[in-house]
């Protein structure tokens, strides 16, 4: 018989005592269930750790690959058209002045004797500006004279001599012959006349020129001789004297140039508003009376006439101004601004995004801006057009807008 351990020894004074034994791990039929809970618990546990670990790695991977295919798109800037004003101002220079200006010259040579204006003084039509001294018309005109009196009495002594042998041909005391002499002498000496009373007319009106008179009411701008200094009418080989520039400033004309793209805009009787440096934040009201008509061949452009009143004499003469002119527009452009063309050999483009895809649209360009474009055809209103296109940047490239904005924000 096999020695007791102590074990056994320990089993039999608990069964001596009447304690009871505790059931051997051997089988697992003999698990209480509240062990049986303790595992079930654990293990749902365990499971629910498993799939939620599962989830977890698979939201990465999905986010992953959202991010990796967000990072793959093209990042782009958007800009939508801005519908152009119904009317365009245009600022274009222009050049001030008179309605009437007129230089001033002798119809006589000879010295000057006198001047009575100087430059600023207003004077009024018919007013003696200034005297010519025309010693060698003088002298022609007594010689004329002289050789009309002359002539008037041969021709007085011809006629007596005409009706004398007039009277005797009746008589038939004289011949046929000597009476045509006596009246050819008569015609003759009559021409003389005439001819030398033409003369005189003629000096008289040199020596009228001798004084010097304002042609219209107006404002003396240049004086250009003084007392002494030669007057030269004009001739083949020499220049006039100009004495006086005239010029008549309660109106004014202001000649603008208007580019040919603007012609068609510009009509007779539109208002222009005048700025000038002199009168800085001040307009000054003008109306288009005329054009030319036509484009000029070397400048391309259409020469215009503004009217402008100038009672008090504000504005001066020959100044230089900035004429605003409100040229009607078409109503379907848009403003663009110029970093969003594309130029491709195919012609003028620009990246319009559609359901995140480009499309790239054909566009008619209309005027230039500077830092602004007009499109006169190929966008709508809404159109989402891309700012800075890479040159890369074809149809159907699918694309991400990271900023939209107005042409007006754009810098």
């Amino acid at each position: 018989m096999l020695p007791r351990t102590e074990d056994t020894q320990t089993q039999d004074r608990r069964q001596t005592e009447g304690q009871a034994l505790p059931l051997s791990d051997g089988g697992a039929g003999h698990r209480s269930p509240k062990t049986w809970l303790v595992l079930g618990l654990a293990l749902i546990a365990v499971t629910a750790l498993l799939v939620s670990g599962m989830l977890s790695r698979v939201r990465a991977g999905n986010k992953l690959r959202t991010e990796t295919n967000q990072s793959a798109l093209v990042a782009v800037s958007v800009v939508s058209p801005k519908q152009s004003a119904p009317a365009e101002v245009i600022i274009l220079p222009g050049n001030v002045q008179p309605f009437i200006t007129s230089p001033i010259y002798s119809r006589t040579n000879g010295y000057l004797k006198k001047w009575y204006f100087d430059i600023g003084a207003h004077v009024k039509q018919g007013q003696l500006l200034a005297v010519v001294d025309t010693p060698e018309v003088d002298q022609q005109l007594q010689q004329s004279l002289s050789n009309l009196n002359t002539a008037k009495a041969n021709l007085a002594l011809a006629e007596i001599t005409k009706n004398r042998y007039q009277g005797l041909l009746k008589k038939n005391a004289v011949a046929q012959q000597d009476v045509d002499n006596a009246v050819g002498t008569y015609n003759a000496n009559k021409a003389i006349v005439d001819a030398n009373q033409a003369n005189v007319k003629q000096l008289q009106a040199l020596q009228s020129f001798e004084k010097i008179y304002a042609p219209f009411d107006g404002v003396i701008t240049a004086r250009n001789t003084d007392i002494g200094d030669l007057i030269n009418s004009g001739s083949s080989t020499t220049a006039k004297t100009d004495l006086f520039h005239i010029a008549q400033p309660g109106k004014l004309r202001v000649y603008v140039n208007v580019p040919e793209e603007y012609s068609q805009g510009v009509t007779l009787g539109m208002t222009a508003d005048l700025s000038l440096a002199e009168f800085p934040g001040r307009k000054f009201q003008g109306k288009l009376v005329r054009t030319a008509d036509d484009i000029n061949m070397t400048t391309r452009t259409l020469l215009i006439e503004v009217d402008v009143d100038n009672p008090a004499g504000t504005l001066l003469t020959g100044s230089y101004a900035e004429v605003h002119l409100a040229v009607p527009t078409r109503a379907s452009t848009f403003l663009l601004p110029v970093n969003t063309l594309l130029f491709r050999s195919e012609g003028l483009r620009v990246g319009v995004v559609q359901d995140g895809k480009v499309v790239l649209a054909a566009v008619t360009p209309g005027h230039d801006f500077g830092n602004q474009i007009e499109v006169v055809a190929g966008l709508k209103a809404g159109d989402q057009v891309i700012v800075n296109p890479p040159d890369s940047l074809v149809s159907g490239q699918q694309v991400q807008i990271v900023q939209a904005s107005l042409p007006g924000d754009i810098k």
